[in-house]
């Protein structure tokens, strides 16, 4: 066990088996429309678990139920505590009367009532014009952004708690748009994990999706660690990349809080000779990872990070990862592929997608070791 432990270490912090430069392209791939999965499996943790062995160059297929089976007294497992919020609402232009969507990403400002958010039609939408919501709510635009993206100000007189009520009452759960599909009132609590908690995400950390109390409850009793980060999942996870140059991509900031007993957690996992640490979910790795204290081991930290991890990213805390099958070009799919080594990880789609794996966030998981 030692010596595979110190084997997964070494995987893990040293540079990505890739010696190619890696290419926006290098992340295509072809997939059949039919494996999309639009709904989740019932219970959660039925779905299926491909279970990849770096040092070994293995893949395994198990249900996800079994992922209890890789976890020892002492490990750690983080998870992403953030709590998907109903982020589409639909109003209507002062005067015209036009019909707008507006996508909030992330509050700015609770006392100013200030959100970034993306407006359409945004040809429509200038500085100075109102937006007029079906329950009374209204909004200011009062910055242009991006060619999409406006900040906008709430009117409203109540309390924070009370605009976020009317901003439930009138918003869509921010299904993906690729299910191809319309929001169902099952939605706000399918599109939401278990861990869901804080407030803030404009899309659900799918990794945790799996999980069920009885899972919980199992790995509690064997004495893991189940430890919570914060990642609000805004604009800079689904951003498209739109560089063939994977060094000119930028992603947006998102907030991100690691609390002080996980960050102690971590790093008494990190010095044990046995224990693991395990990140549930691409965003728990960029948590995790941009708490670095100057040691390299993980610090309590609260903040905003833009860090975009792709092969040959030199990981520092996380030794394995639990996540589902991700988009083509996607900055998620260029995390595993950083994690996993590039052609472990296209090998194992090539895989999934034979034996039919159910994709993207309601889809399949794999766990990477």
């Amino acid at each position: 066990m030692q010596d595979s432990l110190q084997t997964t270490r070494l995987l893990s912090t040293a540079p990505g088996s890739v010696l190619r430069k890696m290419k926006l392209s290098h992340f295509e791939y072809d997939y059949p429309k039919s494996l999309v999965a639009k709904y989740p499996v019932e219970p959660r943790d039925s779905s299926r678990l491909m279970v990849l062995n770096r040092a070994e160059k293995t893949i395994e297929h198990r249900k996800f139920v079994d992922i209890v089976d890789y976890f020892t007294k002492g490990d750690v497992m983080v998870v992403n505590d953030t709590k998907v919020f109903p982020a589409r609402l639909f109003g209507n232009k002062e005067k015209t009367g036009a019909r707008i969507e507006v996508f909030l990403l992330r509050e700015l400002n609770p006392e100013t009532r200030l959100w970034d958010v993306i407006v359409d039609p945004a040809r429509k939408i200038r500085i100075g014009n109102k937006l007029y919501f079906e329950n009374g709510l209204i909004a200011e635009v009062i910055d242009n952004t991006t060619s999409r993206g406006r900040t906008i100000r709430f009117v409203f007189e109540g309390t924070n708690d009370e605009l976020y009520a009317s901003i439930d009452e009138i918003g869509q759960t921010p299904i993906p748009p690729y299910l191809k599909r319309d929001v169902e009132p099952e939605d706000k609590d399918r599109y939401q994990t278990i861990f869901a908690t804080k407030r803030g995400a404009v899309a659900a950390p799918t990794a945790g999706l799996h999980f069920t109390q009885d899972i919980l409850d199992q790995l509690t009793s064997k004495g893991v660690h189940i430890q919570p980060s914060t990642l609000h999942i805004g604009l800079g996870t689904f951003r498209p990349v739109e560089v063939e140059d994977l060094t000119k991509h930028r992603m947006d900031s998102e907030f991100f809080h690691i609390p002080p007993e996980t960050a102690d957690l971590i790093n008494a996992a990190l010095d044990s000779p046995t224990n693991t640490v395990t990140a549930t979910g691409t965003t728990v790795v960029r948590a995790i990872e941009s708490s670095l204290s100057a040691a390299n081991k993980s610090k309590a930290k609260l903040g905003w990070t833009d860090k975009f991890i792709y092969p040959e990213y030199e990981f520092q805390i996380t030794e394995r990862l639990i996540t589902n099958f991700h988009m083509p070009h996607s900055t998620l799919m260029m995390l595993v592929a950083a994690f996993a080594g590039y052609d472990f990880m296209m090998e194992a789609y090539k895989e999934a997608i034979k034996k039919k794996y159910r994709l993207f966030s309601f889809g399949d998981a794999m766990i990477i070791l």
